[in-house]
């Protein structure tokens, strides 16, 4: 039980004394206690429980509240280093037990895990207000932020004051009590239903369309039914009287090279429906009202703070400011980028009739004759690049983009340091000199409980405001397919891309140097960016040279297939474009409705219908399953930042 055992003089005397009784007791927690080994400490993944998640909220929590009430309470006339400096210092405990619990809910989930989210994302988020909402803490904050031009602060300091004072007013701090206690209890049933959606999503991709037919397998290259296969069999799927049986699993990575291969056009359209249907079913997992409720929630909370609608709230702080701006934007693209579908249907269309397929031509035709006449316009053959790209080979390019770029060099510790996952692997970065910049992880490969996508997690980052610089942990997190058992993981060039994309990220961690922990970070529309960058870097020689080595042979790509890559980078361009526009389109505008009142299926036609939307063209995260924006407020009114 987390109560005082004596009883000091004044609040904050008590507050002070509970930071150390609490502080030793989170010490003392495998998944609190400060990180140890080398390298300046490294997660302890090898102490991962999830039973021990709870206790460990429970400490931390009360630890922080304890923090925040030591510096709200000071009788000192607020400074910057009586103030802000602690608060920047502070919740380190519960910094830690996020990292170990946000890898459980994206990469190691099931029933437990998700339980344990249901119950205390609600809780984290009442704590997290109470902070904001402590009227001693934001005066503090205040009078410093009011003082900020004559106090002899250094602009990084001006910074720092400037970013606590305004996000603490746009998290509420100058509302009333009774607002405050209305956006508190949105803030929980926020936290909740962001838990259940992405439960539910998860749950979908974690199901399967079966294949039992070696016929309905047609147009597959081999390499692929064994990838099938031996999803199959790692379900432990049998078919009749022992016949063989394939799976695809319901994820992005094992339905595109389905569709963009299967000749079979009924399968495609089964295997294209269950895809795009994921929480879209009526059933347990349909997530359609969970969506109603959070976008309604959204629209309140962003009136209780004094903004016109939620995307007016969530883009006060990026560098486009306004909805109407990003809207602009992608409306200048859009009418371009449609006319460009409509060439594309044209062309597949001719193919497809003569195939004799009965019009009219469908989304899950799209792939599958885009590649034909990529085919045919290119002599380009996708199955014959991917001999190219083998996975290993396009790790160690990326490392040898970053030598080259950062001067840069990764040095494998896998086996040194502790890692979640058996496949898992480590690095080590250092500079040009040798001297130590972080850790790099990776988690590249699909599982059951993992979700889908890519991405990039930071696991600690940069600072040096406390008397020692602390270098940053980053990670990143794929989903490609593993094939048979010794089968070496070829990749395909968007696959690639989407590497180097999130290694991007990686870097941007990596290279971070500050000393506040707080102005790590960018706007939302511009951490995009380097990472964009960072992928065209895939297709140059010295990449392709070096690393884009047949898995056979050895030999290096052809200068006739490189030209043939070049000349079709182009291709498909429509379909790329529309795909995500139509997704950033709908995020705007469904975060641009004042009320909030939506019924998501219809809204979701009748903007698409609005704006004009080619039919073969589905959005490329439909709002049923659309994680960027109802697992968290992070990209919601977001999307835009892709472009």
């Amino acid at each position: 039980m987390l109560t005082p055992t004596v009883k000091p003089s004044s609040k904050r005397d008590i507050a002070i004394e509970d930071v150390k009784r609490l502080t030793a007791l989170a010490d003392k927690h495998p998944l609190l206690a400060p990180w140890t080994g080398d390298y300046g400490g490294v997660p302890p993944w090898d102490k991962l429980d999830i039973k021990g998640i709870g206790p460990a909220f429970e400490i931390a929590i009360a630890l922080f509240l304890a923090e925040v009430e030591v510096i709200a309470e000071n009788p000192d006339p607020p400074t910057f280093e009586n103030t802000l400096i602690p608060l920047d210092d502070m919740g380190r405990h519960q910094d830690r037990v996020d990292v170990l619990f946000a890898i459980l809910t994206s990469n190691l989930s099931n029933d437990e895990v998700q339980a344990v989210d249901k119950e205390w994302s609600p809780k984290m988020a009442a704590a997290y207000d109470k902070i904001t909402f402590n009227d001693k803490l934001f005066g503090r904050i205040a009078a410093i932020y009011a003082k900020r031009e004559s106090s002899g602060l250094h602009a990084d300091q001006k910074r720092l004051v400037k970013l606590r004072f305004e996000r603490f007013v746009r998290a509420g701090a100058k509302l009333s009590v009774a607002e405050k206690a209305k956006v508190g209890k949105i803030n929980e049933e926020l936290a909740g239903l962001f838990a259940d959606f992405g439960k539910k999503v998860l749950a979908d991709e974690n199901s399967w369309i079966v294949i039992d037919k070696a016929t309905d397998l047609a147009g597959l290259s081999d390499g692929l039914k064994k990838t099938y296969k031996a999803a199959a069999d790692e379900r432990k799927l049998a078919g009749p009287a022992g016949k063989p049986i394939w799976a695809v699993v319901n994820t992005r990575s094992s339905v595109d090279p389905f569709l963009t291969t299967s000749s079979n056009r009924a399968m495609r359209e089964k295997v294209w429906k269950a895809f795009k249907g994921r929480g879209d079913n009526s059933g347990d997992n349909d997530t359609n009202m969970t969506i109603g409720k959070i976008v309604k929630l959204r629209a309140e909370r962003a009136k209780l703070l004094g903004y016109a609608t939620h995307a007016h709230f969530r883009m006060a702080d990026t560098m486009a400011k306004d909805p109407d701006k990003a809207k602009e934007l992608m409306l200048k693209v859009w009418p371009a980028a449609v006319g460009r579908v409509k060439e594309e249907v044209a062309d597949m269309e001719k193919l497809a009739k003569r195939d004799g397929v009965k019009m009219p031509f469908e989304p899950w035709d799209y792939l599958y004759y885009a590649e034909k006449v990529r085919k045919q316009r290119y002599a380009l053959d996708q199955e014959a690049i991917k001999p190219y790209f083998e996975l290993n080979n396009m790790i160690n390019a990326s490392f040898h983009m970053a030598e080259r770029l950062y001067g840069l060099t990764f040095v494998e510790i896998t086996g040194k340091v502790p890692h979640f996952i058996p496949d898992g692997r480590v690095w080590e970065v250092k500079d040009k000199a040798g001297a130590h910049v972080g850790l790099f992880y990776g988690d590249y490969f699909a599982r059951k409980g993992k979700r889908s996508g890519a991405w990039a997690m930071g696991y600690r980052g940069h600072e040096h405001f406390v008397g020692k610089e602390i270098r940053p942990i980053t990670s990143n997190n794929n989903n490609f397919v593993t094939g048979a058992p010794g089968e070496p993981v070829l990749i395909s060039v968007d696959d690639a891309e989407t590497l180097f994309h999130e290694f991007g990220h990686a870097l941007h961690g990596l290279l971070s140097e500050v000393k506040y922990p707080t102005l790590s970070g960018t706007p939302r529309d511009f951490v995009e960016y380097p990472s964009q960058v960072h992928e065209m870097w895939v297709l140059t020689r010295p990449i392709l040279d070096k690393f884009a080595l047949h898995y056979k042979t050895g030999k290096p790509m052809p200068q006739a297939l490189l030209d043939k890559i070049e000349a079709s980078s182009k291709f498909n361009t429509g379909y790329t474009t529309v795909e995500y526009l139509s997704s950033a389109i709908v995020d705007m505008e469904l975060h641009t409705l004042a009320d909030g009142m939506v019924d998501a299926d219809a809204f979701e036609r009748d903007t698409l219908t609005k704006i004009g939307a080619p039919k073969e063209v589905a959005m490329r995260h439909r709002l049923p399953q659309f994680n960027h924006l109802f697992t968290s407020d992070s990209y919601s009114a977001g999307y835009y930042s892709y472009l």
